[in-house]
């Protein structure tokens, strides 16, 4: 079974991924420099308030010093402002280099998963995808803004508070502090414990992504079926799910928060009783017990919120271990160091498979001793049964697949030589599901032409494709926007588009997968007659069911068993009374 990464839970404080945390923040390293040189002036004003308090009580109002009263309360207001300035720009700096952050991975991690091959996609549903990308990073966000950030402010705000405190009574102060190893075994036991409570969350949160994705993708096959109330229940269980998940996390996290203020109120009551023996015995002053009691507070306060930084780190930790992780997932199809500049000689095939074996899944193969040729400017249409691998056949031209034994080759050169970008030039496909992107017409029609292709170029190709009128019809032209998909336009309109597409892409060699089918009465003559136009001049493979739309192709190769086992013409294969002679036989009297 192949293991489930969002079963990953490291510790909230693994050096590996925090090493990797830094590097990945080190561009910006500046903004962190200047946040943690902060931090101890913060804590300075922060820590100087009860201070003055002590001086206050002691020295002015049990003194009846009104004017020297009126001095330290402008200090003391002089440090509350201060303090709201200091933090106001320590915030600023900690979100701005969490967001720069955030910035650099997404941008990396979408720019990586772009390089990844059609496998990896087959294998990790695009709702983990989405979880990666959005939630994860936003969860390494967090722990710059409230984990490590605030934790090292933390940190530095209580090395200061221990230090006043022992300083002005190291007596007093151990009475504060009897109460820490206490403190420590009861954050370490709801510490365990939360951990794998945050686990079973991530895990609810991913599956909840993946079935809102399918689902929403999928709508129109659910309303068909009317399975709106199945899903209705089914997203209900998941949410259901995902919410006790949250109560058990914050279960642990709250338990951990009351036994914190209830050690800390304990400790207060302490701190109280015996500085008031010592009020009473003239060891200590009352201004310096009302200021022990605000160092208390501020001791316990980080301590107190330690379960939610627990979590914002142990979120983060998971995160970045899942992420990370999908950086380092290397992609399985890349260009070779030193690709080879194709110089097709005379006579030689455009594509050429050469026993070719391949299997999606183990040695469950889809091809098996598969070989035929192309020759430069040739139709050649692929048919058989469903199953019988024809797509595979155009998914192993332009490497989409890598074969398993076996080699195919483009222009007299195996594929795996070629540089990947040059490749993918020279061989162009047209599925049947065309994919239209959200944007103009203009911008799907260049894709990867900016700057490299003209406006009259479009213009061209729009026509050939008969595309022209469609244009025409819409209210910008070429600068109208479509949906997600193409949505707003029928097949017959997307297909058109696609063919023009294909013109402005220009490939010397040209695979139409199932690219005519499903279209409608109205369109498929404008199709057909674009799709000659298209085709003048190339090399093309044509991967077909419908055997009506290959009879014209030069050649029709028959593949059966995971290999071709006819070969000919239209009229060479129905003469030989073959499984071509047969699968023709079926498709007419299934259309009578």
């Amino acid at each position: 079974m192949r293991r489930d990464d969002d079963d990953v839970l490291g510790r909230a404080f693994d050096r590996r991924l925090l090493r990797r945390l830094w590097e990945a923040a080190r561009p910006h390293r500046r903004l962190i420099v200047s946040s943690i040189l902060l931090f101890p002036l913060v804590s300075a004003v922060e820590l100087a308030q009860p201070y003055l308090l002590k001086i206050a009580i002691d020295d002015h109002i049990l003194q009846s010093d009104w004017a020297g009263l009126a001095r330290v309360a402008a200090m003391y207001f002089g440090t509350l402002v201060g303090l709201y300035a200091l933090r106001g720009v320590e915030s600023y700096l900690m979100h701005l280099t969490g967001q720069r952050v955030m910035f650099d991975l997404r941008a990396a991690l979408f720019s990586h998963l772009m390089r990844l091959e059609a496998r990896f996609f087959d294998r990790n549903p695009v709702g983990r995808l989405m979880t990666r990308v959005l939630n994860d990073v936003e969860a390494v966000n967090e722990a710059f803004t409230s984990g490590l950030f605030t934790i090292v402010a933390d940190v530095i705000t209580l090395a200061g508070v221990v230090a006043i405190m022992l300083w002005m009574d190291w007596r007093v102060a151990l009475v504060t502090f009897a109460i820490v190893p206490v403190l420590t075994a009861a954050a370490a036991f709801f510490r365990v414990r939360a951990r794998d409570a945050y686990r079973y969350v991530r895990q609810c949160l991913s599956r909840l992504n993946g079935f809102l994705q399918e689902s929403l993708s999928g709508m129109t096959v659910i309303q068909l079926f009317a399975r709106e109330r199945h899903e209705r229940r089914a997203f209900h269980g998941l949410v259901r799910e995902y919410r006790r998940a949250q109560f058990g996390s914050t279960i642990y996290e709250a338990a951990l928060y009351a036994s914190v203020e209830g050690l800390g109120s304990f400790a207060l009551a302490l701190l109280i009783w015996y500085g008031g023996a010592g009020i009473a015995e003239g060891t200590l002053t009352f201004g310096a017990l009302v200021a022990f009691i605000q160092y208390t507070n501020r001791f316990f306060l980080p301590i107190r919120d330690l379960g939610a930084k627990y979590t914002v780190m142990q979120s983060a930790m998971a995160s970045a271990e899942r992420i990370f992780g999908l950086l380092e997932r290397a992609p399985a199809i890349v260009s070779p160091p030193a690709p080879l500049a194709p110089r097709p000689a005379a006579g030689a095939p455009a594509v050429e498979f050469r026993d070719v074996w391949f299997a999606y899944d183990a040695e469950e193969w889809v091809l098996s001793g598969c070989t035929f040729r192309l020759v430069p400017g040739e139709h050649v249409a692929v048919v058989g049964p469903t199953g019988e691998g024809k797509t595979t056949c155009a998914r192993l031209v332009n490497r989409t697949y890598e074969v398993t034994r076996g080699q195919v080759h483009v222009d007299g050169v195996d594929v795996r030589e070629w540089d990947l970008v040059r490749l993918r030039h020279r061989v162009g496909v047209i599925f049947q599901d065309t994919v239209l992107f959200t944007g103009t017409v203009e911008a799907n029609l260049r894709l990867g032409g900016d700057g490299v292709v003209s406006r009259d170029e479009i213009e061209r190709a729009v026509r050939l494709a008969n595309a022209d009128r469609l244009v025409e019809t819409l209210p910008a032209g070429l600068a109208e926007p479509l949906g997600e998909r193409g949505a707003n336009l029928s097949h017959g309109q997307r297909q058109l588009l696609a063919i023009a597409r294909a013109l402005v892409y220009n490939p010397s060699i040209l695979i139409l997968d199932e690219a005519t089918s499903s279209v409608d009465v109205e369109s498929e003559r404008l199709v057909q007659e674009a799709m000659r136009r298209l085709l003048a001049g190339r090399t093309t493979l044509t991967i077909a069911h419908r055997l009506s739309t290959v009879q014209a192709a030069d050649r029709i190769l028959v593949l059966h068993g995971g290999r071709i086992h006819e070969e000919g013409t239209h009229t060479e294969l129905v003469r030989r009374g073959g499984l071509y002679a047969r699968l023709l036989e079926r498709e007419i009297d299934a259309r009578a």
